[in-house]
């Protein structure tokens, strides 16, 4: 009977995906292209939707067919075809924080020298090839990465400038991170304010109940402050296909070939 049930409710899905196969939107990860997408992200209080958080809240970006959102993508995307890491023959050592399910398969089937790393929370499950890392103290020698990748993680976290500081230790000169961020470019200074643990206030003065700022324009800023030089990238219009959000840029944050030049 579940053998029947499984097939049927697999049957339901495929003549589901064929009725919303279009030309608006294409999948870069599984390649399936839809008259729509679905909702991802959750709705933000009333209280911070004045903020405009880019990066944040409910949007429909959702692949109906293996379920990327338009966070992964856009650092997909960027790597793919900016940055063409997946060329065949270039050698990349790069780090991915917190990975993203869809663009970790992808990334582990380029062939390069790929480190997953979480802090691992009791309660959670996390595949074999993601290991045990605190951003805080990155288990790394100096000038070990070409790439580091941390899509969304320093909001959570209270030292979020000590993480800076570590990822732009372990990153190789002339290589770059990309620290993508929840942000509001209506406010000039970033939101923080260590004393609020009640979640519901976190959720009404940041955007999300575990976070524990909201970036400004200062984010820019706050990246500088701790060695790296920063270039703002939108790449959204060029791609508009993968569904990406327009309004979301990319914090492309490079190490200089030579340490010496900040002191000049």
């Amino acid at each position: 009977m579940t053998i029947l049930k499984n097939l049927y409710q697999k049957v339901l899905r495929e003549l589901w995906l064929f009725k919303h196969r279009g030309h608006d939107y294409s999948c870069p990860f599984c390649g399936y292209s839809s008259d729509t997408m679905l909702p991802f992200g959750q709705e933000l209080a009333e209280e911070v939707k004045k903020d405009h958080i880019i990066g944040g809240g409910r949007r429909n970006v959702r692949c109906l067919k293996c379920g990327s959102h338009d966070r992964e993508r856009l650092i997909y995307i960027y790597l793919r075809e900016i940055a063409h890491i997946f060329d065949s023959g270039k050698e990349t050592h790069l780090l991915h924080i917190a990975p993203e399910p869809r663009l970790s398969q992808a990334l582990l089937k380029a062939g390069i020298d790929y480190v997953c790393g979480d802090l691992f929370t009791e309660g959670y499950t996390y595949p074999e090839y993601v290991r045990n890392m605190d951003v805080l103290h990155l288990p790394f020698e100096d000038n070990t990465f070409d790439i580091i990748l941390c899509n969304h993680v320093l909001e959570h976290i209270p030292e979020d400038r000590k993480a800076m500081q570590e990822i732009f230790r372990t990153l190789k000169p002339g290589g770059f991170s990309l620290l993508q961020v929840p942000v509001s470019y209506l406010l000039e200074h970033t939101i923080e304010d260590f004393t609020i643990e009640d979640p519901h206030q976190r959720e009404i003065t940041f955007g999300q109940q575990d976070h524990c700022r909201l970036y400004g324009k200062d984010y820019i800023n706050r990246l500088q402050e701790n060695g790296f030089e920063v270039e703002i990238v939108n790449i959204s219009k060029e791609y508009a296909q993968f569904c990406l959000n327009p309004e979301e840029n990319l914090f492309v944050c490079k190490k200089r070939l030579h340490p010496s030049d900040y002191f000049d």
